[in-house]
């Protein structure tokens, strides 16, 4: 039997000298579903998994290819490329696609897509030792190496009817966006905020220096927001195809700016109004290949949970908020579509405070070392009750790749801002 470093070599190897058209389709099936098995210990592994990528690109390819047709008057199986039926004689002009079969792939008619989160709290748990360690080791350094890995293994649990999510953004890259982001936002921003202070300037210079670095803040949130969300998505794959995000932060700039002022005007009650403007910039600018995702929720369907939470927000110590963000995320979801297919969360107020209640018992009583379980267990929760319902053919999406880099995201970290996908 052919050891796991062998199968290793072989898939790379394959990948690299593009072997595939070389292997049948049961071949090609039997080591890609052993070696996504193997992506699960060796998650930081990237030239495995963009193998993998390629080698289920392949499948799908080599599927279209094997797809036969059937001849609608004989109803005999056809090659693809059939004109003359050798059966009937006959011209094949009402002809019927027979889809070939293949274990983890999607099929047009099937209704119901269910997510599911494979990883557990003691694998994240030793990551995030080692992440520690090596970035006191290396003074800090490997913290940007760290984020890579952690997000890496996390999408790699994610399931999706079958098939795994894959990131491939990499330590080198974030450490590169945080140079640039250093020099342009970062060290004008604390000279602004900080240095009149320390130098002991005039309370004038003071005022202006805050005003100043506000100015600041109020231009590049719509730059960290959507860089971060461009840069994570296009690093992010599902069956070899890419995410990306085509949204200009000069657009999200028009929403932010006109938001925060009603925000102020009305004294924070335009709330659900902005947060569902920014959530639907933010879902109708992202596609999965060459397809986009759709949202249709509006503020005023959260406006009447969001003001009773307010009224409740003391009489039940904060949890009337925690019902209300229950609320939107089920909104949310419910209201979100990719093609003809909508997304439908099943999840329930007593779930969402059992979570929550538990989770923080785990971070009291393991004085906060039991966060990779928490953050386990709530990906584990949201996905686990979280399907996409319709007809979808993801053997039509083709790539669609946006450049990025990770500028966006660590203006998003200066900040202190994190941006994740839903």
């Amino acid at each position: 039997m052919i050891s796991d470093e062998e199968m290793i070599n072989l898939i790379k190897g394959a990948a690299a000298e593009g072997q595939f058209h070389k292997m049948s389709l049961e071949e090609m099936e039997r080591i890609y579903n052993h070696a996504s098995i193997l992506v699960q210990t060796r998650f930081n592994d990237y030239d495995l998994i963009k193998a993998i990528d390629e080698f289920k690109a392949a499948i799908e390819i080599k599927k279209r290819e094997n797809r036969m047709i059937r001849c609608k008057k004989c109803r005999r199986q056809l090659r693809p490329d059939t004109v003359i039926c050798p059966f009937c004689q006959e011209q094949v002009e009402g002809r019927e696609e027979m889809p070939a079969m293949m274990p983890n792939t999607f099929s047009v008619k099937n209704e119901r897509y269910p997510f599911f989160f494979q990883g557990n709290g003691g694998t994240l748990f030793g990551i995030q030792i080692v992440n520690i360690l090596l970035i006191i080791v290396t003074l800090g350094v490997y913290y940007f190496w760290a984020k890579a890995r952690t997000r890496a293994y996390i999408w790699s649990q994610v399931d999706c009817n079958g098939d795994r999510f894959a990131y491939h953004g990499t330590g080198v890259e974030v450490l590169t966006g945080w140079l640039k982001a250093t020099m342009i936002f970062g060290i004008p921003f604390y000279a602004f905020q900080n240095v009149p202070a320390i130098i002991g300037a005039p309370m004038p210079v003071i005022i202006i220096g805050s005003l100043l670095s506000f100015i600041i803040i109020s231009i590049f949130i719509p730059v960290a927001t959507v860089g971060s969300r461009r840069y994570r998505l296009s690093r992010t794959s599902l069956r070899g195809i890419r995410f990306s995000f085509r949204g200009k932060w000069q657009e999200f700039a028009k929403i932010f700016l006109s938001g925060t002022t009603l925000m102020l005007l009305t004294l924070g009650f335009y709330a659900p109004y902005f947060d569902m403007r920014r959530q639907t910039f933010l879902v109708e600018k992202a596609c999965y290949g060459n397809e986009k995702f759709g949202f249709d929720g509006q503020g005023k369907d959260l406006f009447g949970s969001y003001v009773l939470a307010l009224i409740l927000m003391i009489p039940t110590l904060f949890i009337s908020m925690l019902w209300y963000k229950y609320k939107r995320t089920l909104y949310v979801w419910n209201h979100t579509t990719f093609g003809n297919a909508h997304f439908q969360s099943n999840i329930t107020f007593g779930g969402v405070f059992g979570l929550y209640f538990i989770n923080a018992l785990i971070l009291i009583f393991t004085l906060g070392f039991g966060w990779p379980w928490v953050k386990v267990r709530n990906a584990r929760y949201y996905l686990e009750n979280l399907i996409l319902e319709g007809e979808l053919d993801l053997s039509a999406i083709v790539q669609d790749a946006q450049e990025a880099t990770a500028f966006g995201e660590e203006v998003g970290d200066f900040l202190d801002m994190d941006f994740e996908m839903g």
